[in-house]
Parts: structure tokens; sequence; C-alpha cells
């Protein structure tokens, strides 16, 4: 994707943005809680298995809306780098410089996290977004759960 243009001041989000097949992702939570790990651990499972997933942005987002569709890219000062957990911001092979979000991931303590959940949506830069509750730190239960969701593989559309 070429670079984006904004349509008025973007808002700072402390969160990672992904690309993942055609879809844009937005994952958020509290620091440590493993939205590096899930990015990456995303970019590394799709890319094995020949789908396209690309890194936006790590730690900090810029987002705004356009359209009524959420846009999200990274500071300059942090595009292509992604934190590896102990070892600090790591250039990566390929990024994008901006995704149109359609699904906001949050990550959450598992006792936060309901059996079940219900539709739920968040409001960002007057965009409203759907939103899931992932289980925070923990990466394969987050894997399955946001498959399940984009329905890639093993799982499919109905």
């Amino acid at each position: 994707m070429s670079a984006v243009v904004q349509a008025g001041p973007a808002s700072n989000i402390h969160g990672t943005a992904v690309v993942v097949a055609d879809k844009g992702v937005l994952i958020i939570g509290p620091s440590g809680s493993g939205k590096s790990t899930l990015a990456l651990a995303l970019v590394d499972r799709l890319g094995t298995r020949g789908r396209f997933c690309r890194l936006v942005a790590d730690d900090q987002v810029f987002a705004s809306g356009h359209g009524g569709r959420l846009v999200c890219h990274a500071p300059d000062t942090i595009s292509g780098l992604a934190e590896v957990c102990g070892i600090g911001p790591q250039r990566l092979a390929a990024s994008e410089d901006g995704a149109v979000i359609d699904l906001m991931v949050r990550l959450v303590p598992d006792t936060e996290l309901p059996r079940l959940q219900e539709e739920a949506h968040e409001t960002v830069a007057g965009c409203v977004v759907p939103r899931i509750d992932l289980p925070a730190r923990n990466v394969v239960c987050a894997l399955q759960m946001l498959a399940a969701w984009l329905k890639l593989p093993p799982f499919r559309a109905e």
C-alpha cells in the first residue's frame, strides 16, 4: 500500500496494526499484554503458509478517520520496526505503510474473557470498528480465535 494521506490530525494510539490477508487489524492492550508477540506470530504463521500478513505499526499507531473508515499507519521514527521481547526494536523484512482497519483486537486477562463473546464495537477517530477480546499473553489461543473470526485456515467462511 502506498503512503496514507491524512484527512485530519491523527490520534496516537498505544497499539499494533497488521494487515492479515485482506483485513486490517488493530491490536490494543496494556504494556506487556502481548501485542507485538501476537503480531509477529501472525506474520510468521501466515507467511510460512503462503498467506499475506504484514506489520503496519508496532507500539504506536497513528489512527484517523477517512470516509467513515479507520486508517492506521506507523510514525516515521518506528516504521518497519517491531519490538522483540527482551531484545528491543528490530527491522522486519517487509511491512506496510498503512491499513484500513476492519477489526480491533483487545488483549485482556483470561479472567475478563467471556466463554462466548457478544458482538462488540469500539469507536476510534469517529469510526465504529468491530471488536473482539483475546487472551493477553496467550498467543496460541489468540491465534486460533483470530483465525476463526477472520475465516483463515483451518476455518472457512460459511
